[in-house]
């Protein structure tokens, strides 16, 4: 029942994805969401971000931020990064993954993306049959409606978790 919303896999954090081993097998663009994927709600780029897309684009990605957010709020996160970005992408949606992908010049067969939410990122990314990547939330502290959302989550988790006979980390 709940199989629509397993994340095809899943990481503690974006920094920690081997992304040399998806360049191998094919990939050539990431997908990110922003907030609390790459830094807390709200918050500028971080050094550690920089860094991320800076090694990203030496290996050969393209990248694309994905975001429901306003305008001001990714061109403000992406004002250094320098990616492609979508704003106001309606996720889970495939409106704002197609323009991505466009912006990236990538296919769904090459395209990879990585985000901290299950009904918005990832059950986005499988609507289109894009390989994506669930990380842990780096915040714990989210507003009201993600609260009420993580809840849900954790119910489709331990179902992913008893068919795939992988515990959750805390």
């Amino acid at each position: 029942m709940w199989e629509t919303f397993f994340p095809d896999s899943r990481a503690d954090s974006p920094y920690e994805i081997d992304y040399e081993s998806y360049y191998k097998k094919g990939y050539r663009g990431i997908l990110f969401d922003i907030d609390n994927t790459l830094v807390e709600h709200g918050k500028d780029a971080t050094p550690r971000a920089k860094e991320l897309f800076a090694k990203l684009r030496s290996l050969g990605f393209a990248t694309a931020l994905i975001s429901n957010n306003k305008q001001e709020r990714v061109e403000r996160f992406n004002k250094e990064i320098g990616a492609c970005a979508v704003w106001k992408a309606g996720k889970p949606g495939k409106k704002g993954y197609l323009q991505a992908m466009k912006q990236m010049q990538t296919t769904t067969d090459n395209t990879l993306f990585v985000g901290d939410q299950l009904f918005t990122d990832v059950w986005g990314a499988k609507r289109l049959g894009i390989r994506n990547v669930l990380v842990k939330p780096i915040d714990k502290k989210e507003e009201i409606q993600i609260v009420l959302k993580r809840y849900l989550e954790r119910i489709v988790l331990k179902s992913y978790e008893k068919r795939s006979g992988l515990e959750m980390t805390k």
